[in-house]
């Protein structure tokens, strides 16, 4: 029987991408510094959350948080 062992950056990137779907962005880069991530490449882990968003779309994104006393 073979078990497949992820490597531990693989497990990090994984847990990264459930993280970012259910925190704000801001709280999952809080997250990533209060952890000391040193590993996580933050240039990256930047394209993948902002992919196709604009200043415009995340200033809108963070007006209507705002509106809602959500941040």
């Amino acid at each position: 029987m073979k078990i497949n062992i992820d490597t531990d950056p693989a497990i990090i990137e994984e847990a990264l991408q459930v993280l970012s779907q259910h925190l704000e962005p801001s709280k999952l880069m809080r997250f990533l510094a209060v952890c000391n991530l040193d590993s996580v490449d933050y240039l990256n882990l930047k394209e993948k959350l902002f992919e196709g968003e604009t200043v415009d779309s995340l200033y809108e994104k963070i007006k209507t948080l705002e509106d809602e006393d959500v941040i």
